[in-house]
C-alpha cells in the first residue's frame, strides 16, 4: 500500500510535552534542525523550568497544561517526552485531537496501555511514531547490511548482556521514576532493554514467544534490578539476554552469531563494530550523531509528507511492550 501524506506543505509545528532532560540535547534540536519542522510551544508541570527551556532554546510558547498544547491551533503535531505513567493519557488526548504524534519509549508502563494508545491513532488513520530511533541509526543500518549480504552466513542467535553499577541516586533512596514500579515495573530495564530488544526485532524479525526471570538483588527500589530472559524470533532465531543493575563494572556486550560469522557490538556506546568470518576480522567505526535523534525525526518528516515510511511505528512499538512484558511476566 503506497505511503500518504499526512500534511501537504510546511513547516510542520510541533508542540512538546516533558521538556527535560531527554529533550535537551538527545530529541529537541533534532526537531528544531530538522528542515520543515518547528517547535512552537513546549509544557512541563513546572511553568518555571518550562519558561527557562523555552528560553534557551527559543521556543515561542509555554503552555501551562498539556490540554492546551494539544489543542492549540498553530501545533499541528505533539511529542510526548514525559515518563511512561502518564504515555497513555497524553497518548489519547492527542489522538483525540486528530494530531501526529510522537511517544518516548517505552511506548507505556504495559502492553495493554499500549494496545489503548495504538488502536486510538489506528481507528482514526493518524500516524503514531515511538522513539526508538536506534532503528534508524547508520551503525545499525551497516549491520543490517552486512547479514543482507551474507557476511556472516545463516543467522542463528543473537546474545546481549548489559550491566551497570547502583547510580548516587539509588544508593541513597532518592526518588527516581526509572526505578519506581507503579511507573517503570522493571525498573532500569524499562528504560534501557526495551531499546535494544526494539532494535533486534528491527534487525531480525517479530518475536513469537518471550520468557523471563526478574527480580530484586539490591532492595533499594521497589523495582526490578535484574533480568534474565530468552526468545525466539519468527525466522527461528534464538535470542538470549540479562541485565543486572547492581554489577560492579558497566558493560554492554551484544553478537549476532551466523553459521559462517557474528558481528559484535554495543547497544548504547558508539564503539567499533567488528565483523568475524573467515576472511577475518573488520571493526567499522561508525559514530552516533551529536543529536541522536537526528535521523529518527528527519524520518518522521518523510513520513508525514508521505515520502518514506518511517521504520519505528505504533505496531512495531506495541510489539516490542509485548515483548517486554512477556519477559516481565506480565503476560
Amino acid at each position: 500500500m503506497a505511503l500518504k501524506s499526512f500534511f501537504k506543505t510546511l513547516p510542520i509545528k510541533w508542540g512538546i510535552i516533558g521538556c527535560g532532560h531527554v529533550t535537551e540535547v538527545k530529541s529537541g534540536p533534532a526537531y528544531q534542525q530538522t528542515d520543515g519542522f518547528k517547535v512552537m510551544a513546549v509544557m512541563r508541570r513546572d511553568y518555571e523550568k518550562a519558561a527557562d527551556y523555552a528560553h534557551r532554546h527559543g521556543i515561542p510558547k509555554i503552555h501551562r497544561e498539556a490540554e492546551d498544547l494539544i489543542l492549540d491551533d498553530e501545533i499541528d503535531a505533539v511529542y510526548i517526552a514525559t515518563p511512561p505513567d502518564s504515555h497513555q493519557y497524553y497518548g489519547l488526548m492527542v489522538a483525540a485531537a486528530g494530531k501526529p504524534c510522537c511517544i518516548e519509549k517505552p511506548m507505556a508502563t504495559s502492553y495493554d496501555q499500549s494496545v489503548e494508545i495504538y488502536n486510538a491513532f489506528e481507528e482514526r488513520q493518524i500516524p503514531l511514531f515511538i522513539a526508538y530511533y536506534r532503528r534508524s541509526l547508520p551503525r545499525f543500518d551497516q549491520i543490517k547490511l552486512w547479514m543482507q549480504q551474507g557476511e556472516i552466513g545463516q543467522i542463528r542467535q543473537v546474545r546481549w548482556h548489559l550491566a551497570k553499577p547502583p547510580t548516587d541516586i539509588d544508593k541513597q533512596g532518592v526518588y527516581n521514576w526509572r526505578t519506581d514500579r507503579m511507573v517503570a515495573p522493571g525498573g532500569y530495564f524499562d528504560d534501557l532493554a526495551c531499546h535494544g530488544l526494539d532494535l533486534f526485532v528491527h534487525l531480525l524479525g517479530d518475536i513469537v514467544e518471550a520468557k523471563g526471570i526478574a527480580t530484586n538483588q539490591l532492595g533499594l527500589y521497589s523495582a526490578k534490578d535484574s533480568v534474565s530472559a530468552c526468545w525466539i524470533h519468527q525466522n527461528g532465531v534464538t535470542g538470549e539476554g540479562s541485565w543486572n543493575f547492581g554489577s560492579y563494572i558497566y558493560e554492554d556486550t551484544a553478537e549476532i552469531i551466523g553459521s559462517e560469522g557474528k558481528i559484535g557490538f554495543s547497544i548504547f556506546e558508539d564503539r567499533p563494530l567488528v565483523l568475524q568470518n573467515a576472511k577475518g576480522k573488520l571493526a567499522k567505526t561508525i559514530a552516533h550523531p551529536k543529536h541522536i535523534q537526528k535521523y529518527h525525526v528527519a524520518y518522521i518528516k518523510e513520513h508525514l509528507m508521505g515520502h518514506k515510511r518511517h521504520p519505528s511505528l505504533g505496531k512495531s512499538g506495541l510489539h516490542t511492550s509485548w515483548v517486554m512484558d512477556r519477559i516481565l511476566g506480565i503476560l
